[in-house]
């Protein structure tokens, strides 16, 4: 237990939370949770699916129609040829991760991951006994991961790479560069497994998603994470997916049988509802979380001594508060106590978010407007 890390947005939620049960008013930017409510045909196919008797047991990776409807919405989106035997459903994305983790690192093996980064890479890989080598993201490099510098931290013991794009907490987009880079590092070393996180690929602002299972002999060797909660406004039905080779996607399945049993079938029904039916809600969102990205970098901009690397995907903005003289903890806890304003230090990511704070504008643009005048006027006392 003491190799397992935590989530931090989850502790300061609470602490907000209990701060407006004091009567105070919090403005939350810290939770990355869309704030729109679930389309109602999704809702509506999941109130169908119960009234048909769709609450009882499924198989452990997956209803097959549902395995069947993900992997063609996998294979059009990315554009590698997935069959329903490479899918796994799962209860929340997180699974996805942490079985397939528990599947393919031993004890010693080596993990590269993004840091800064979600904070449960690095908590998975320590608890399963394996060595997590961060990548340092850096300010300068726009927090891109780039091949020369991937190549220096691989060694005999390196067993994964895990990939963010989107990135949380940055909003940094890996394109076509960046990823033909790490291409060309690792397509030689087989032994090497890659995690691509792609649960925020819906929320690009520009351009297309491209993934590195796309690339020549990668979808072998890849995990793709992928789930409903960002894109459909989803987080609390705790419905994601994976798609992997046929042999993981057996050691998964065998893993979610020893853990959760499977994943509910109304709930699945609803996955099936959602990409295969219109997706105009889903663009309407994206266009939303743009306009309050380009309000809140707005606003960050005009206030002094703050550095703003503008984000092209997810909904967060990840401003350097170096010229502070405070730590991220302290800024953080600042900006919650005397401003009314929660988010989070940079250092939830890792250490080398150190010199960093997130904000999530999954928040509409007058609390955001509001935020931005709070932040301003507390900032200026420091």
């Amino acid at each position: 237990m003491s190799r397992l890390g935590t989530e931090t947005a989850f502790e300061v939620l609470a602490r907000a939370r209990a701060l407006e049960a004091s009567g105070r008013e919090i403005i939350h930017l810290e939770i990355g949770e869309p704030d729109f409510d679930t389309p109602e045909f999704i809702r509506k196919a999941a109130q169908k699916a119960m009234d048909a008797g769709f609450t009882h047991y499924t198989p452990a990776a997956g209803l097959p129609e549902v395995r069947k409807v993900v992997a063609d919405h996998l294979s059009k989106k990315i554009g590698v040829p997935f069959k329903p035997e490479n899918i796994v459903i799962t209860p929340g994305a997180k699974p996805i991760m942490f079985l397939s983790i528990l599947a393919l690192i031993e004890t010693g093996n080596e993990v590269i991951y993004p840091n800064p980064g979600f904070p449960i890479y690095e908590s998975a890989v320590n608890f399963v006994g394996g060595k997590a080598v961060p990548y340092p993201l850096e300010e300068q490099n726009g927090f891109r991961m780039e091949g020369e510098r991937l190549k220096k931290l691989l060694t005999n013991k390196t067993r994964m790479l895990i990939l963010n794009s989107p990135h949380n907490p940055t909003g940094t987009v890996l394109g076509k560069k960046e990823l033909e880079g790490i291409f060309e590092v690792i397509k030689n070393r087989e032994d090497i497994w890659v995690l691509s996180d792609e649960i925020y690929s819906r929320g690009l602002y520009s351009g297309t998603h491209i993934s590195i299972a796309s690339f020549p002999g990668m979808a072998e060797r890849t995990i793709v994470l992928d789930g409903m909660s960002k894109a459909y406004a989803m987080t609390g039905w705790r419905l994601g997916f994976g798609a992997m080779p046929d042999a993981l996607a057996q050691a998964v399945t065998k893993l979610a049988i020893n853990d959760f049993s499977c994943t509910s079938g109304f709930g699945q029904k609803a996955i099936e509802a959602a990409l295969s039916g219109p997706q105009d809600e889903v663009d309407k969102m994206v266009a939303e979380f743009k306009a309050r990205r380009d309000l809140i970098v707005s606003g960050l901009k005009q206030i002094p001594r703050l550095s703003i690397t503008e984000p092209q995907g997810a909904f967060y903005v990840f401003p350097s508060i170096k010229k502070f003289g405070k730590s991220s903890r302290e800024m953080a806890d600042y900006l919650l106590e005397g401003a009314g304003v929660a988010c989070l230090s940079g250092t939830a990511f890792g250490r080398f978010g150190e010199g960093y704070i997130r904000f999530s504008y999954a928040n509409s643009q007058e609390n955001i407007c509001r935020a931005l005048e709070k932040i301003k006027t507390a900032l200026e006392k420091v």
